[in-house]
Protein backbone atom coordinates (compact mmCIF):
# COMPACT_ATOMS: atom_id res chain seq x y z
CA UNK A 1 0.00 0.00 0.00
CA UNK A 2 1.30 3.46 -0.89
CA UNK A 3 1.15 5.78 2.11
CA UNK A 4 3.55 8.40 0.73
CA UNK A 5 5.38 9.22 -2.48
CA UNK A 6 8.81 10.60 -3.31
CA UNK A 7 9.99 11.96 -6.64
CA UNK A 8 13.45 13.18 -7.56
CA UNK A 9 14.57 15.72 -10.17
CA UNK A 10 18.15 16.04 -11.34
CA UNK A 11 20.03 19.25 -11.96
CA UNK A 12 21.98 20.75 -14.82
CA UNK A 13 24.85 19.12 -16.63
CA UNK A 14 25.55 15.71 -18.15
CA UNK A 15 23.42 13.34 -16.11
CA UNK A 16 23.01 9.56 -16.10
CA UNK A 17 19.66 7.86 -15.57
CA UNK A 18 20.89 6.40 -12.28
CA UNK A 19 21.63 9.87 -10.86
CA UNK A 20 19.51 9.29 -7.75
CA UNK A 21 20.73 5.81 -6.84
CA UNK A 22 23.29 6.78 -4.19
CA UNK A 23 20.84 9.04 -2.39
CA UNK A 24 18.02 6.49 -2.62
CA UNK A 25 20.31 3.85 -1.10
CA UNK A 26 20.78 6.12 1.91
CA UNK A 27 17.04 6.75 2.10
CA UNK A 28 16.41 3.01 1.95
CA UNK A 29 18.82 2.44 4.82
CA UNK A 30 17.09 5.12 6.89
CA UNK A 31 13.59 3.68 6.60
CA UNK A 32 12.10 0.72 8.38
CA UNK A 33 11.00 -2.29 6.36
CA UNK A 34 7.40 -1.25 6.75
CA UNK A 35 8.12 2.31 5.64
CA UNK A 36 10.01 1.09 2.58
CA UNK A 37 7.04 -1.00 1.50
CA UNK A 38 4.71 1.99 1.84
CA UNK A 39 6.84 4.56 -0.02
CA UNK A 40 6.44 4.87 -3.78
CA UNK A 41 9.44 6.42 -5.58
CA UNK A 42 9.66 8.06 -8.98
CA UNK A 43 12.78 9.37 -10.73
CA UNK A 44 12.20 12.24 -13.16
CA UNK A 45 14.70 12.23 -16.02
CA UNK A 46 14.57 14.97 -18.63
CA UNK A 47 18.25 15.13 -19.60
CA UNK A 48 17.65 12.88 -22.60
CA UNK A 49 15.65 15.74 -24.14
CA UNK A 50 18.82 17.84 -24.22
CA UNK A 51 21.92 15.69 -23.96
CA UNK A 52 22.29 14.43 -27.53
CA UNK A 53 22.19 17.98 -28.88
CA UNK A 54 24.74 19.13 -26.30
CA UNK A 55 27.09 16.26 -27.12
CA UNK A 56 26.87 17.12 -30.82
CA UNK A 57 27.87 20.74 -30.13
CA UNK A 58 30.62 19.70 -27.72
CA UNK A 59 32.09 17.17 -30.14
CA UNK A 60 32.04 19.67 -33.01
CA UNK A 61 33.66 22.51 -31.05
CA UNK A 62 36.19 20.47 -29.10
CA UNK A 63 37.38 18.57 -32.19
CA UNK A 64 37.74 21.74 -34.28
CA UNK A 65 39.90 23.64 -31.78
CA UNK A 66 42.04 22.91 -28.73
CA UNK A 67 40.07 24.30 -25.82
CA UNK A 68 41.61 25.08 -22.45
CA UNK A 69 39.79 24.03 -19.26
CA UNK A 70 37.95 21.31 -21.17
CA UNK A 71 36.17 19.83 -18.14
CA UNK A 72 34.94 23.24 -16.98
CA UNK A 73 33.87 24.17 -20.51
CA UNK A 74 31.95 20.91 -20.86
CA UNK A 75 30.21 21.44 -17.52
CA UNK A 76 29.20 24.97 -18.51
CA UNK A 77 28.05 23.88 -21.98
CA UNK A 78 25.88 21.07 -20.67
CA UNK A 79 24.77 22.96 -17.56
CA UNK A 80 23.75 26.30 -19.01
CA UNK A 81 22.70 24.58 -22.22
CA UNK A 82 20.08 22.80 -20.11
CA UNK A 83 18.71 26.07 -18.79
CA UNK A 84 18.70 27.68 -22.22
CA UNK A 85 17.16 24.61 -23.85
CA UNK A 86 14.27 24.52 -21.39
CA UNK A 87 13.50 28.23 -21.59
CA UNK A 88 14.04 28.94 -25.31
CA UNK A 89 10.81 28.85 -27.37
CA UNK A 90 9.10 27.18 -24.43
CA UNK A 91 5.67 28.27 -25.65
CA UNK A 92 6.05 26.27 -28.88
CA UNK A 93 3.87 23.13 -29.08
CA UNK A 94 5.92 20.11 -28.00
CA UNK A 95 8.72 22.28 -26.60
CA UNK A 96 11.42 20.83 -24.36
CA UNK A 97 9.81 22.76 -21.48
CA UNK A 98 6.53 20.96 -22.17
CA UNK A 99 8.26 17.59 -22.57
CA UNK A 100 10.03 17.97 -19.21
CA UNK A 101 6.72 18.74 -17.52
CA UNK A 102 5.14 15.72 -19.19
CA UNK A 103 7.84 13.54 -17.62
CA UNK A 104 6.95 14.99 -14.21
CA UNK A 105 3.28 14.16 -14.84
CA UNK A 106 4.13 10.58 -15.80
CA UNK A 107 6.25 10.02 -12.72
CA UNK A 108 3.62 11.57 -10.45
CA UNK A 109 0.90 9.34 -11.85
CA UNK A 110 3.21 6.34 -11.53
CA UNK A 111 3.95 6.94 -7.83
CA UNK A 112 0.29 7.66 -7.14
CA UNK A 113 -0.66 4.34 -8.70
CA UNK A 114 -4.17 3.05 -8.16
CA UNK A 115 -4.57 4.41 -4.63
CA UNK A 116 -8.06 5.40 -3.53
CA UNK A 117 -6.76 8.63 -1.99
CA UNK A 118 -3.87 10.91 -2.85
CA UNK A 119 -0.74 10.20 -0.77
CA UNK A 120 1.47 12.92 0.71
CA UNK A 121 4.21 13.81 -1.76
CA UNK A 122 7.83 14.72 -1.03
CA UNK A 123 9.98 16.16 -3.83
CA UNK A 124 13.75 16.48 -3.82
CA UNK A 125 15.20 18.56 -6.65
CA UNK A 126 18.84 19.33 -7.37
CA UNK A 127 20.04 22.57 -8.98
CA UNK A 128 18.03 23.30 -12.13
CA UNK A 129 15.49 20.69 -11.01
CA UNK A 130 14.25 23.14 -8.39
CA UNK A 131 13.37 25.65 -11.09
CA UNK A 132 11.81 22.93 -13.25
CA UNK A 133 9.50 21.70 -10.48
CA UNK A 134 8.69 25.20 -9.24
CA UNK A 135 7.62 26.11 -12.79
CA UNK A 136 5.49 22.96 -12.96
CA UNK A 137 3.58 23.86 -9.77
CA UNK A 138 3.39 27.55 -10.74
CA UNK A 139 1.82 26.64 -14.09
CA UNK A 140 -0.56 24.15 -12.43
CA UNK A 141 -1.75 26.77 -9.96
CA UNK A 142 -2.24 29.31 -12.75
CA UNK A 143 -4.21 26.79 -14.79
CA UNK A 144 -6.50 26.13 -11.83
CA UNK A 145 -6.98 29.86 -11.25
CA UNK A 146 -7.82 30.35 -14.94
CA UNK A 147 -10.39 27.55 -14.79
CA UNK A 148 -12.04 29.23 -11.80
CA UNK A 149 -11.89 32.79 -13.17
CA UNK A 150 -12.12 33.59 -16.91
CA UNK A 151 -10.32 36.88 -16.24
CA UNK A 152 -7.13 34.98 -15.32
CA UNK A 153 -5.07 34.03 -18.40
CA UNK A 154 -4.01 30.35 -18.55
CA UNK A 155 -0.36 29.31 -18.90
CA UNK A 156 1.11 30.07 -22.31
CA UNK A 157 3.69 27.28 -22.13
CA UNK A 158 3.99 23.78 -20.78
CA UNK A 159 1.73 20.86 -20.04
CA UNK A 160 -0.87 22.99 -18.22
CA UNK A 161 -1.95 24.94 -21.30
CA UNK A 162 -5.63 24.33 -22.10
CA UNK A 163 -6.07 20.91 -23.72
CA UNK A 164 -2.36 20.03 -23.67
CA UNK A 165 -2.32 17.64 -20.71
CA UNK A 166 -5.07 15.41 -22.12
CA UNK A 167 -3.57 15.50 -25.61
CA UNK A 168 -0.05 14.60 -24.53
CA UNK A 169 -1.10 12.02 -21.94
CA UNK A 170 -3.66 10.40 -24.24
CA UNK A 171 -6.46 10.83 -21.72
CA UNK A 172 -7.82 13.35 -19.27
CA UNK A 173 -6.72 12.64 -15.69
CA UNK A 174 -9.49 12.11 -13.16
CA UNK A 175 -10.37 14.90 -10.74
CA UNK A 176 -8.45 13.10 -8.01
CA UNK A 177 -5.41 12.64 -10.23
CA UNK A 178 -5.52 16.32 -11.16
CA UNK A 179 -5.60 17.23 -7.49
CA UNK A 180 -2.43 15.20 -6.94
CA UNK A 181 -0.70 16.61 -10.01
CA UNK A 182 -1.51 20.16 -8.89
CA UNK A 183 0.15 19.58 -5.52
CA UNK A 184 -2.80 19.43 -3.16
CA UNK A 185 -1.01 16.81 -1.06
CA UNK A 186 2.49 18.16 -1.65
CA UNK A 187 4.05 17.73 1.77
CA UNK A 188 7.55 19.08 1.16
CA UNK A 189 9.95 20.33 -1.48
CA UNK A 190 13.63 19.83 -0.71
CA UNK A 191 15.91 21.83 -3.03
CA UNK A 192 19.69 21.47 -3.11
CA UNK A 193 22.11 23.76 -4.92
CA UNK A 194 19.07 25.63 -6.21
CA UNK A 195 19.67 28.34 -8.82
CA UNK A 196 16.24 29.96 -9.06
CA UNK A 197 17.89 33.36 -8.31
CA UNK A 198 19.81 33.09 -11.59
CA UNK A 199 16.52 32.80 -13.49
CA UNK A 200 14.82 35.74 -11.77
CA UNK A 201 17.79 38.07 -11.23
CA UNK A 202 16.92 40.31 -14.20
CA UNK A 203 13.24 40.59 -13.20
CA UNK A 204 11.81 43.61 -11.45
CA UNK A 205 11.21 42.93 -7.76
CA UNK A 206 7.44 43.14 -8.24
CA UNK A 207 7.61 40.30 -10.78
CA UNK A 208 9.46 37.85 -8.51
CA UNK A 209 6.81 35.64 -6.95
CA UNK A 210 6.96 32.25 -5.29
CA UNK A 211 4.40 29.52 -5.83
CA UNK A 212 1.36 29.70 -3.56
CA UNK A 213 1.46 27.45 -0.51
CA UNK A 214 -0.26 24.26 -1.73
CA UNK A 215 -1.68 23.35 1.68
CA UNK A 216 -1.28 24.34 5.31
CA UNK A 217 1.07 21.44 6.05
CA UNK A 218 3.50 22.24 3.21
CA UNK A 219 7.20 22.90 3.85
CA UNK A 220 10.02 23.95 1.51
CA UNK A 221 13.59 23.40 2.71
CA UNK A 222 16.40 24.81 0.58
CA UNK A 223 19.96 23.59 1.18
CA UNK A 224 22.93 25.50 -0.22
CA UNK A 225 26.68 25.48 0.33
CA UNK A 226 28.22 29.00 0.41
CA UNK A 227 31.15 27.59 -1.61
CA UNK A 228 28.79 26.44 -4.36
CA UNK A 229 28.48 29.29 -6.87
CA UNK A 230 25.43 27.63 -8.45
CA UNK A 231 23.55 27.14 -5.16
CA UNK A 232 21.69 30.07 -3.63
CA UNK A 233 19.46 31.01 -0.70
CA UNK A 234 15.86 31.73 -1.69
CA UNK A 235 14.38 33.69 1.21
CA UNK A 236 16.16 36.95 0.27
CA UNK A 237 14.30 36.99 -3.08
CA UNK A 238 11.12 38.20 -1.40
CA UNK A 239 7.90 37.79 -3.35
CA UNK A 240 6.68 35.17 -0.91
CA UNK A 241 9.90 33.16 -0.76
CA UNK A 242 10.74 34.79 2.58
CA UNK A 243 7.84 33.03 4.30
CA UNK A 244 7.44 29.95 2.09
CA UNK A 245 11.04 28.68 2.18
CA UNK A 246 13.49 27.85 4.95
CA UNK A 247 17.12 28.23 3.82
CA UNK A 248 19.81 25.99 5.31
CA UNK A 249 23.49 26.79 4.82
CA UNK A 250 25.50 23.55 4.92
CA UNK A 251 28.96 22.24 4.11
CA UNK A 252 28.24 19.72 1.35
CA UNK A 253 30.68 16.96 0.49
CA UNK A 254 33.82 15.54 2.04
CA UNK A 255 37.20 17.14 2.50
CA UNK A 256 37.92 17.15 -1.26
CA UNK A 257 34.75 18.92 -2.34
CA UNK A 258 33.15 20.85 0.51
CA UNK A 259 35.45 23.87 0.18
CA UNK A 260 35.05 24.54 -3.54
CA UNK A 261 32.46 24.65 -6.36
CA UNK A 262 32.57 20.85 -6.66
CA UNK A 263 30.25 20.88 -3.65
CA UNK A 264 27.46 21.45 -6.22
CA UNK A 265 27.48 17.71 -6.96
CA UNK A 266 27.78 16.56 -3.35
CA UNK A 267 24.45 17.42 -1.72
CA UNK A 268 22.48 14.22 -2.12
CA UNK A 269 24.91 11.95 -0.29
CA UNK A 270 25.60 14.48 2.47
CA UNK A 271 24.13 13.70 5.89
CA UNK A 272 22.98 17.31 6.27
CA UNK A 273 20.57 16.70 3.38
CA UNK A 274 19.73 13.02 3.79
CA UNK A 275 18.83 13.37 7.48
CA UNK A 276 16.17 16.10 7.01
CA UNK A 277 14.89 14.36 3.87
CA UNK A 278 14.31 11.24 5.94
CA UNK A 279 12.52 13.35 8.55
CA UNK A 280 10.16 14.62 5.86
CA UNK A 281 9.55 11.08 4.62
CA UNK A 282 8.80 9.88 8.15
CA UNK A 283 6.33 12.77 8.48
CA UNK A 284 4.68 11.95 5.15
CA UNK A 285 4.44 8.25 5.96
CA UNK A 286 2.86 9.01 9.33
CA UNK A 287 -0.28 10.44 7.77
CA UNK A 288 -1.86 12.55 5.05
CA UNK A 289 -1.22 16.25 4.60
CA UNK A 290 -4.25 18.01 6.04
CA UNK A 291 -5.40 21.54 5.44
CA UNK A 292 -5.95 22.14 9.17
CA UNK A 293 -2.36 21.31 10.21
Amino acid sequence: MTRAALITLHGMGETARDYADSMLDKVDNGLSEGERSELSIGVVYYQDLLQDNQRRVWDACSSAQHLSFADLRKFLLFGFGDAAGLETNKDDPGSTYEDAQLEIVRQLLMVRGATSSNPPLVVIAQSLGGQVFSDFIWDAQRARAAADDPAVPPPRAGIWQPGTLAARLGRMPSAQELSFLQGDTLSCIVTTGCNIPIFVAAHRAMNIKAIARPNDGFEWHNFFDPQDVLGWPLQPLGGGYETLVRDHSINAGGILRSWNPLSHTAYWTDADVVRPLLQQLHRALAGPVRSDL
